[in-house]
């Protein structure tokens, strides 16, 4: 029993209060600071105090637990009870203050973190450089390799050594452009290449046969762009020289190329042309890719369809490099890269490969 006393109007009298009346006024007076030190937590850092303070194992709530045993037997229910009702108040209402706190401020800078995150495209090759790279593949499947030269070139490489006369009209400024670094020498003046063939010529003075090898790249011509034409575009040029090599040869390598491409069904035909740098030349067509030769839109009724020049390797070309033309042939052939890919891939604008438009880029 622990004694107080206890001050009245008639005098002071000594009354005795049990322990455990003792304890239930402490618990009402831990209930308050609870209730205090919660209604101050504003954030989860103060909250977590508050945590820490009176509902752990050795907190301040769990404390009176231990006055349990010190109590008689006939105590003890009454103080479990408001032990455990005390504790599922703790509770609740800490719970409720937690979820409180973590709903949105109106200041607009929550962030719920359970929501999905923002799903991040992954890049993807230029459709133009992914058949570009089905090109190479083929010709590389077929014994050919791959050789690359600058792109800012000589007009030696680029057109005296291809057997172009100095009045051919691809000469021109207004087809060609050229760079202006100050040197006088026509044969030493640099420009955009025209086409990738310089590196054909910068190759057989390096080789001797037999050389196969295809040179893909930018070229660079003066011209307006439009659904059709580009000032910048990309070509594969191809060379193959050995002794006995035939027009035949040409004819197979090209016709397996496209049926390899665009399928089995394709055929190839020949017209005649004329290039300084070959002899005989000729334009080749591809059956059309879209009405597979039936006549459309596309090929204008025709069922075939323009791809580039080709032709026997010009003997003229083989004394610039040194090549005993008596012994050996070659032929030479060309195709316009972009000009493929819209076929394959039936884009009919050139200029979508160089808009970088995402939306056109996401198909392919």
């Amino acid at each position: 029993m622990y004694e107080v006393e206890s001050h009245q109007a008639e005098g002071v009298n000594a009354t005795s209060i049990s322990k455990i009346d003792v304890l239930l006024a402490e618990l009402d007076q831990l209930q308050t600071r609870f209730n205090d030190a919660l209604n101050s937590a504003t954030d989860t850092e103060a909250l977590e105090q508050v945590r820490l303070v009176f509902l752990v194992r050795k907190g301040e709530l769990a404390q009176f637990f231990k006055s349990l045993g010190e109590l008689d037997a006939s105590e003890r229910p009454r103080l479990g009870e408001r032990l455990n009702q005390l504790k599922n108040i703790f509770e609740t209402t800490f719970a409720e203050k937690s979820s409180a706190l973590a709903q949105p401020k109106d200041d607009g800078d929550f962030i719920d973190l359970t929501l999905p995150g923002i799903r991040r495209r992954l890049g993807s090759r230029h459709p133009l450089l992914q058949v570009l790279d089905e090109i190479k593949s083929i010709f590389v499947s077929m014994g050919f390799s791959i050789a690359i030269g600058p792109e800012a070139e000589l007009d030696y490489y680029n057109f005296e050594a291809l057997n172009f006369p100095p009045d051919h009209p691809s000469r021109d400024m207004q087809d060609t452009l050229y760079l202006d670094l100050g040197t006088e020498a026509e044969s030493q003046r640099y420009l955009l290449r025209t086409h990738t063939s310089p590196v054909q010529i910068r190759t057989m003075e390096k080789r001797q046969p037999p050389i196969r090898i295809i040179a893909p790249g930018r070229v660079f011509r003066r011209d307006t762009a439009d659904a059709t034409h580009s000032p910048i575009f990309h070509q594969v040029e191809g060379l193959c020289v050995d002794e006995g090599i035939s027009f035949a040869d040409l004819k197979g390598t090209l016709q397996t190329f496209a049926q390899k491409l665009f399928g089995p069904d394709i055929k190839i035909r020949f017209r005649p042309g004329f290039f300084p740098f070959t002899e005989p030349s000729a334009e080749y067509d591809f059956t059309c890719t879209i009405c597979r030769g039936k006549g459309c839109r596309t090929c204008k009724g025709t069922g075939w369809i323009e791809i580039s020049g080709a032709g026997m390797v010009d003997p003229n070309v083989f004394g610039f490099v040194n090549y005993d033309s008596e012994l050996y042939t070659g032929y030479a052939w060309g195709m316009g890269a972009d000009r493929i890919a819209m076929l394959k891939l039936g884009v009919e604008d050139i200029r979508m490969f160089f808009d970088n438009d995402v939306r056109f880029l996401r198909q392919f």
